[in-house]
Parts: C-alpha cells; sequence; structure tokens
C-alpha cells in the first residue's frame, strides 16, 4: 500500500509539472519603483445593536460611528533571478460619535472609564522576496487562509504578524506555508491583542477545471489546538443563464487540554454544505451546517488564529451556529438588480435556524438569525466605485446559546471609497 501511495503521488507530480508556467512572474518584473501600487479604502461604518430583555446586568446598547482609513502599499520586486520587495500598512480609525453608554461596539478601543477612544491607528511593514512564481514575505500582513484569517468585520481589520510562503510554480495550484507568532485585534493598537503564542499553517488549493476546485490546510495553533480544513467547489452549468453551484467546507479540531476548561483534550468536526441556484438575476441558496463534539457549549472555536478563520455556510453577520452538538439550515434569496437595468443595486436576505446545541443548561439550545442587506456600487462619475451598504440583523436564542445575549436587533451602515493613488 506504501508503494502504491509513493506511485500515486508520482503521478500527480509528473501530470502537474506538465502544466508549470512557462512565465515567470519575476522573469517579467519592471522593477522596485515601476510596479509598485498604493491604495487607500475609506470605510465610514455606523454601528447599533440593540439588546433586547437582556436583563439588569446588560444595560447598555452599543450606538458608534466612526471614520477609517486603510491604507497599503505594495512595491514591485527588482529585477534579477530573485526579486526584493517591500509592503506596509497604515490604518487610522476616528471616532464621529459615542458616548460612555454607547460604547462596546468593537469599532474602537475603550478605556478605563469605559469611554471609546477619539482616535486610534496603527502601522508595520514587511518584507518579500520572489523567486520564479513563488512569494516569501515577512512581517506585519492580512492574511485569507481557512485555518488563519484576520477579520475585517468592524473600522479596521486584524493585522497578523510572520512569514508567508505563496507558491504559484504549477498553472491551477496555489500552495502556502507560514508562521504566525502575533495577530493584533480589530480594536486595538498594541502588538498582540489576541494572545498568539504561534501558528504554523501548510496546505493549498487546487483547481482541476474552471468549474471544479478543492482545498486542503492544515495548523498547529501553539497551546490551543490543531486544525484540518477541506473544501470543494462544483459549479454545474445547467443552460444559458443558468446553473447549480456546490460547496462544502469541513474543519476538524483538535484542542490542547491547556486550552479547554475541562482540563483534557477535546475534538470537534464541523462541516456545511451550500447548494445555490442561479437564474438570471437571481440566486436561491440552501445550506445545512452540522457541529459533532466540542466542550462547555463551544463546538468549533476560533479566534486566537483570527477572527475571519471560520469557512463555514452558516457563519454570518451575528452568530456562527457553531455550539457543541449543533445543527442548523439557512435559506437565502440574492437579487442582482443590474438585470433589471440598475447595475450595482444588490439585496440579499437569509434566515437560519440552529438546534440541539448543548450548553450548560440544556442539550437543545436553540437559536436563529434574519439577515437583510442592501448595497449600492457608483458605476461612474466622480463617485465611481463608491459602495453603500445597510446590514440589518435579528436574532434570538434560548438557554444561553449566544454568549448569554438571547434577542439582538443590529443595524450596520457601511460606506467604502477606494482610492487608488499610484
Amino acid at each position: 500500500m506504501q508503494v502504491m501511495k509513493w506511485s500515486v503521488i508520482a503521478l500527480a507530480v509528473a501530470a502537474g509539472t506538465s502544466q508549470l508556467a512557462f512565465a515567470s512572474a519575476q522573469s517579467e518584473s519592471n522593477g522596485f519603483v515601476e510596479d509598485s501600487s498604493l491604495n487607500v479604502l475609506s470605510r465610514n461604518l455606523y454601528f447599533y445593536r440593540d439588546f433586547r430583555n437582556a436583563g439588569p446586568d446588560r444595560n447598555d446598547d452599543p450606538q458608534e460611528w466612526g471614520q477609517g482609513f486603510i491604507a497599503t502599499y505594495e512595491s514591485g520586486f527588482t529585477q534579477g533571478t530573485i526579486g526584493f520587495g517591500v509592503d506596509a500598512i497604515g490604518l487610522l480609525g476616528i471616532k464621529l460619535d459615542s458616548g460612555k453608554g454607547r460604547a462596546g461596539s468593537g469599532l474602537f478601543p475603550t478605556g478605563s472609564d469605559g469611554r471609546s477612544q477619539d482616535d486610534y491607528s496603527e502601522a508595520g511593514g514587511a518584507v518579500k522576496l520572489r523567486l520564479s512564481n513563488t512569494v516569501l514575505k515577512y512581517g506585519d500582513q492580512f492574511t485569507a487562509l481557512p485555518v488563519l484569517s484576520t477579520d475585517d468585520s468592524r473600522l479596521l481589520p486584524e493585522v497578523a504578524e510572520g512569514f508567508l510562503i505563496t507558491s504559484n510554480e504549477i498553472e491551477g495550484l496555489e500552495l502556502h506555508a507560514g508562521r504566525f507568532t502575533a495577530i493584533n485585534a480589530q480594536a486595538q493598537t498594541y502588538h498582540d491583542s489576541l494572545g498568539l503564542k504561534g501558528a504554523d499553517v501548510l496546505g493549498g488549493s487546487y483547481s482541476f477545471t474552471d468549474d471544479l476546485s478543492a482545498s486542503l490546510y492544515y495548523s498547529d495553533v501553539e497551546d490551543s489546538f490543531k486544525k484540518y480544513y477541506g473544501n470543494a467547489n462544483y459549479t454545474f452549468g445547467i443552460s444559458e443563464g443558468q446553473s447549480l453551484n456546490f460547496d462544502f467546507n469541513i474543519y476538524k479540531t483538535d484542542y490542547d487540554k491547556e486550552y479547554t476548561s475541562t482540563g483534557k483534550s477535546e475534538d470537534n468536526t464541523i462541516w456545511s454544505l451550500a447548494a445555490a441556484y442561479n437564474f438570471g438575476a437571481h440566486t436561491v441558496t440552501a445550506a445545512y451546517q452540522k457541529s459533532h463534539g466540542g466542550y462547555d457549549g463551544i463546538g468549533y472555536d476560533y479566534g486566537v488564529d483570527g477572527g475571519g478563520t471560520v469557512w463555514l455556510a452558516n457563519s454570518v453577520q451575528r452568530s456562527d451556529f457553531n455550539s457543541e452538538d449543533e445543527k442548523s439550515w439557512q435559506l437565502r434569496y440574492d437579487l442582482d438588480f443590474a438585470d433589471f437595468g440598475v447595475p450595482g443595486l444588490k439585496f440579499m436576505a437569509r434566515y437560519i435556524s440552529g438546534s440541539g446545541a448543548k450548553t450548560e443548561t440544556t442539550d437543545n439550545g436553540k437559536e436563529w438569525e434574519r439577515d437583510i442587506q442592501v448595497g449600492y456600487t457608483v458605476q461612474n462619475g466622480p463617485a465611481k466605485d463608491l459602495n453603500m451598504r445597510v446590514r440589518q440583523a435579528t436574532y434570538r436564542s434560548g438557554d444561553g446559546v449566544y454568549y448569554g445575549s438571547p434577542s439582538i436587533d443590529e443595524v450596520r451602515v457601511i460606506l467604502e471609497y477606494p482610492l487608488s493613488i499610484l
């Protein structure tokens, strides 16, 4: 069996080498300055959350408004066999409206007096090397890996520190390997607010065809857990203007005994399957998600490895439906108004229901969430690419499934304008 296993691997490598990209990205480099880019994303965000019927221990309802600027500079690579470059990140958040009784939205750092800071900022840089189509990057960076993903759901994004190798030597195959030693939260400015000691990541994705792709990833987060992730995505073209897409995601997490409150090793497996039917301007999606195992009501856990490390169908605006042994389903509808003569205008509505969650008080905790979003992107003129979104969420749960907050109404108004300077 071992001989057969290595024979299959050898055949796969041989087949892959026949698809080696003839054009090397490094050989086509125009230079450090010539390929440089500088972009600034202006983000204006209003956030309101109403904790309904939450009890006397929670009287404040977060309601804050802020202006954020996310600047990213990426140099080109010097010419030669090995190219050298640098990247830089600059973040600035400004409070426009808040109050002592309205803080805690996650938009700003909060002082000892319970008030949000007037402003906060962060800056970081990274060096990078490129050989052929492989890039090694070390320093501060945003990451979008299923086992280590920086969150960008508030005013400013999380920032990770470490090194990451990204290789695209074979057409359709992208490989990643890296180690990260710090992640700074969205509303913090010091070095490592999430307490990450170290995380090793490894994996990649492969596009078999334009319609079929798969990915496998692994991470080992020091004193926390080991994660295994898999994904398969397939799109079936039914006819002109009609298609059916299937997306399967699965995590297997082995928790270290130092991490769990039980003092012993635990594990969790969570998976989701989504099917989306697209016909013209309409897309209807149905999804099912199931969590197996966990500890003290926690099934799939994440955060120390990045607040966006939850690539599951039912991870939505408020809840992730990821409690111990929880099962959930979702029905979603999307409408693109471009077919009706209004390009840039989009609408989304979804409903998710979960049950069977194990909590401290029950073995059948229930929760549901309804999300509605309307968005518009300006298509031309001086304000071209200005994106405006209004997001509303209604969340209800029983038996403290979600942080003891059983009834929440939430509104977010987001205006984003990307500016390309270089």
